[in-house]
């Protein structure tokens, strides 16, 4: 099995590179860092040092373990943590908000020899995954080579429980390198044991993303972003966070003519991806929506909608919002964290499509903290403010909904830690 998986991945690669390369070299100009993810670049770990592999795919993973590594290095500041992550923008976003890692790699390509290589050099006491990256040699090499290997923040979404239903006696097999699965919430426990996980060694910790670690800003700090911003005082803000393709056009077509219904309001609208920022504005400048783009903003520049084209800021951004609205969520995308704009105690709105939170999703929306927007009449009403005292009510029960479901750090740790003294001992 494990042979047909990498063949297929071979055959996966060669049909795909070019079409990466023309994406990522020729046109946004970044590198593929080949060479990386082949273990040309990996620094030997200190003898005699506990060493410790985690894993996080993309830029919210990466973001969730914040508070755990901190938490981790002033428990145990002698342990050396390696950190790896698949994409490029996961890599920027550790490398800046990461400060206690001790090194940051790209995830090695997915073929038993190049995975060994990675395994033979950083000799990790502990192999950490995050949330569902099951790779087979990744995690077949780890149970050979590392002390142990534990997945934290697990969760199972419905599509990938779908998905893995009909391959059940390899996800069966995959699952078994993992000596310890600790889960999101029962709903991923019970995914996890329908696929073959033996339940025995399943736990549900709660979600890491519950444990942000973002600055409280003042109400004059507040007021100082709004005004290098350039958002007048007594307008009303919303946020569009981490948008997809098609769903930023129905936003814009919805701001459009909430405008005619209220002059004062702005909308801040955050695409997943970069190269989504020039369609964006050209579809607003059709409209006749005045805009502008973060990077270019002076302190003349007037906006409707303002681009956010910069990566790691939107949750700052959230802190300026009257409304969050949360993006991949009016398509079926899955959704996107919910959890920042709670942090700074802000009315949450989200499409029907949360299938990556909906445990979140539901749990907020039970609260009075959430509600669920369906269709543009839902979006021109979300975007004129319509019971403003609602919306702070709201944004209270956000923030407290949010304090409630915190505690994972602590769980994770604990077990990270006896798994690290198992091994070592």
């Amino acid at each position: 099995m494990y042979l047909i998986y990498s063949f297929s991945l071979f055959i996966v690669l060669c049909i795909y590179f070019p079409v990466y390369f023309i994406r990522l070299r020729v046109l946004k100009k970044e590198r593929l860092h080949i060479s990386d993810r082949m273990g040309a670049h990996i620094c030997l770990p200190k003898k005699g040092k506990k060493v410790l592999w985690i894993h996080a795919v993309s830029v919210g993973e990466a973001l969730s373990l914040q508070n755990l590594i901190k938490k981790m290095k002033q428990a145990h500041p002698d342990w050396i943590i390696y950190f790896s992550t698949l994409t490029n923008s996961g890599y920027e976003v550790a490398k800046k908000k990461l400060a206690d890692i001790d090194e940051l790699l790209y995830l090695p390509f997915d073929f038993k020899l190049i995975v060994r290589r990675f395994f033979s050099i950083i000799k990790p006491s502990l192999f950490v995954l995050t949330e569902s990256e099951f790779w087979p040699n990744l995690m077949r090499e780890a149970q050979r080579r590392a002390g142990g290997v534990v997945l934290i923040n697990g969760r199972i979404s419905s599509c990938s429980f779908n998905r893995y239903k009909y391959l059940k006696v390899f996800m069966r097999r995959i699952l078994a390198n993992i000596d310890y699965l600790l889960v999101q919430t029962d709903e991923d426990k019970r995914r996890m044991e329908q696929i073959g996980a033996e339940k025995e060694r399943i736990s549900v910790a709660g979600n890491l993303k519950a444990e942000i670690n973002l600055k409280k800003l003042s109400e004059e700090e507040v007021l100082g972003l709004k005004k290098k911003l350039n958002i007048p005082e007594r307008y009303k803000t919303i946020v569009a966070g981490s948008t997809r393709k098609r769903e930023d056009i129905l936003l814009i077509r919805a701001f459009s003519k909430a405008l005619k219904k209220r002059r004062d309001i702005k909308l801040i609208i955050a695409p997943r991806h970069m190269d989504r920022v020039e369609r964006i504005r050209e579809y607003c400048e059709k409209v006749h929506l005045n805009t502008a783009k973060k990077t270019c903003l002076t302190s003349e520049v007037t906006w409707d909608v303002l681009i956010l084209d910069t990566i790691g800021e939107l949750s700052r951004i959230y802190a300026v919002a009257d409304s969050a609205f949360i993006g991949g969520s009016l398509v079926p995308w899955g959704g996107q964290n919910l959890l920042e704009p709670a942090f700074y105690g802000k009315p949450i709105f989200f499409g029907p499509h949360m299938d990556n939170f909906a445990y979140l999703a539901e749990e907020f929306v039970r609260k009075g903290a959430a509600e669920i927007v369906r269709d543009e009449k839902d979006l021109i009403n979300l975007l004129v403010f319509h019971d403003e005292k609602k919306r702070v009510n709201m944004g209270e029960k956000a923030e407290q909904t949010l304090h409630s479901l915190q505690g994972a750090t602590g769980k994770t740790l604990q077990v990270i830690e006896s798994m690290m003294n198992l091994t070592n001992s």
